[in-house]
Parts: structure tokens; sequence; C-alpha cells
């Protein structure tokens, strides 16, 4: 199992961070596309590092063309020595229309078409072939000598896309080369209904879904004494509350018998009441969500839950644990994952 950090904020800490990230035996880096660019990052972490693999998780597909993120896409795979891994995201239907003003519809045919317009573009500038895709949602026949960069020493770069529904998850297993899972899944969800949709789209394009790396930020509480586990518990809960109140990813409680609580969750969001929606998350539902346990364990327990299902994983952790804590839980699940594929 490869595991990977993240990467971000303020360009003029990215060097130093992606170099340390690097020496405590990280695999590779994911950069999101939040309150700053996703691509500026891994462009300074190429420089500064050797054999980091580095991915957006996630660049927003719809907020952009296929042709302009081919180019990022090529520069990057070729500047990185072939380490970069294009993580795509579709984003929701108001941040699209109303955030970015472009244009929303039939999300995972869209997406599928984008990943095959974005193989076009490369095929041509990498093997000479002509241009001509032409889709019900982009088409690109035109590529002239002058904006043609020419084949790409490394080849092209994965293509991961980011899935919580079936329909998207079965477009992962058509046309890409990964996916990224999203933070707010379990185990069940993950074996249940991702695996099963995987397969079918990997199916339906005479593809091994054995074939798609899968990646996932996973949820874990840990703390060296009782007071520091219970303040990593508080802050999951509050990033599972925050997640379940969107309507989209209401699948995931509903497999549990939680669905009820999607909606309640959604009126408290609105009036912003984050700290009770929190109170909602019980023990049971933080412990189905979470690898709750002390940190020289906590390998072992992301080992039991994934460690046949994912190749790649990050920690979702979003609080504060003594230097060291994540190194050593690195090494330990280096020492004790199985090979990957």
């Amino acid at each position: 199992m490869l595991v990977d950090g993240t990467l971000g904020g303020s360009l003029r800490g990215v060097a130093a961070h992606a170099r340390t990230t690097e020496d405590a035996g990280y695999d590779g880096v994911w950069t999101a596309e939040t309150s700053h660019d996703p691509f500026f990052p891994l462009l300074l972490a190429a420089e500064h590092t050797e054999r980091l693999q580095l991915g957006t998780g996630i660049a927003v597909a719809f907020a952009r063309n296929p042709m302009t993120v081919a180019q990022i896409g090529w520069d990057l795979q070729e500047y990185s020595g072939g380490r970069f891994l294009l993580g795509l995201g579709s984003q929701i239907k108001p941040h699209i229309t109303r955030r970015f003003s472009m244009p929303w519809s039939s999300p995972a045919a869209r997406m599928r078409e984008f990943v095959e317009a974005l193989h076009a573009i490369w095929d041509c500038w990498n093997d000479g072939t002509r241009l001509a895709f032409e889709g019900e949602f982009y088409s690109h026949t035109l590529m002239t000598p002058f904006f043609n960069p020419g084949p790409n020493p490394h080849g092209k770069p994965k293509v991961f896309l980011a899935a919580v529904g079936e329909k998207m998850t079965e477009t992962v297993g058509a046309v890409c080369d990964g996916m990224l899972v999203h933070g707010f899944t379990t185990e069940r969800y993950l074996r249940e209904v991702t695996l099963p949709a995987l397969v079918r789209g990997a199916d339906s394009t005479g593809r091994a879904a054995a074939e798609v790396e899968l990646s996932l930020p996973a949820f874990v509480v840990t703390g060296v004494d009782d007071d520091a586990m219970a303040k990593a518990g508080d802050a999951v809960r509050s990033q599972i509350a925050f997640y379940g109140s969107t309507p989209a990813y209401r699948g995931v409680l509903d497999l549990h018998g939680w669905g009820d609580l999607q909606p309640e969750l959604n009126r408290l969001s609105k009036q912003g009441a984050w700290q009770e929606m929190a109170g909602l998350i019980d023990d049971d539902i933080l412990a189905t969500f979470a690898v709750v346990a002390e940190p020289a364990r906590v390998a072992d327990g992301l080992l039991k839950r994934f460690g046949d299902v994912v190749h790649r994983l990050t920690f979702y952790a979003p609080y504060d644990v003594p230097s060291g804590t994540w190194e050593q839980v690195v090494a330990d699940l280096h020492r004790h994952s199985p090979p990957t594929a």
C-alpha cells in the first residue's frame, strides 16, 4: 500500500513541505482545489523532490475544458519526470454554475467524455494521430503544429476520478486509471457499493477492474491520551456531520440505516448549527467511518479494513498530533502492508 500526504496552502511553504514529506517516507502528495490553485504547488514540489508522486485531489474538471487540462497535465508530467497524477472531480451544480459560471448537465456522462477527450488530445500529441474528437459535450478537431508540444517522454499521466455515487464510479471503471474515493465512505459501502459499480464500469469497456487503483483519504481518530483522543474524535465528528448534510451523500448513510440523519443534518447546516450537528454523530457512527485507535494501532486498523482493496491511502485527520506521529504510522503501514500491485 502506498501512503500519501497532502500539499497546499501558500506557495511560499510548498517546496520545504514537499521535501519534508518525501524525507518522511511518504510515496506521494495530493493537492486540493479549495482556496488555492491545485496545479501550481505541484510544479514547485516537482522541482524540489525526486521520487514523490504528485497528484491533484482534486482539480475541478467542469471549471475547465479538456484542452486546457491536457496541456497542464502534459507539462507537469514532463517536468516531474513522469510523477504526475491527474485527479479530477465534478464538484456539485451550484459551484459549477454559480461559482465558476460554467455549464452543468449529466455529470457522469460529461465526465466520461471529458476523460475520453483528454486521451484523444494526448494521443494526438504523443502518437501523431489526427485530432478528431466529437462528442455531445466537447469537440476538439483542430491541432496545428504550432500548438502541438509533441510526444511526452514519460507518456500520459494517469487519470484519477473522484466518485461517490454509482454512476460516477462506473465512469471510473470504464475510462480511468484510478479512483479518488471520497472520505465520506465506510468499509461496507466500499465493498458493497463502490467495488461492484467499478466492476460494472470496467466490464462495459472490456477492462479488468483490478487495473483501477483506489486512493482513499481514511478518517483516523488518534491521540496520545484520553484528552487528545476526545479532541480528535470531536474534530472528525464535525467533518462527518458536514459531509452527511449533503443530499448527494445520503446513500452512504442509507446503507447503514442512518438515512434519516441526513435531512436533519442538512436542516441544521442551513442554521449554522455546526456544534449541534457534530453531536448527532454518535460513537457507533464515528467508529464506522473512522479508525479509532492509539497511534501504535492505527496502521493495523487501516490494514484490516482496507488492506486488500485500497492501493493508496492518506490520513483524514482534521486535528493536530505530536510531531512524528504520522511518520510512525507511515512506517508501520509500509512494514506490514501487502505489496502494491
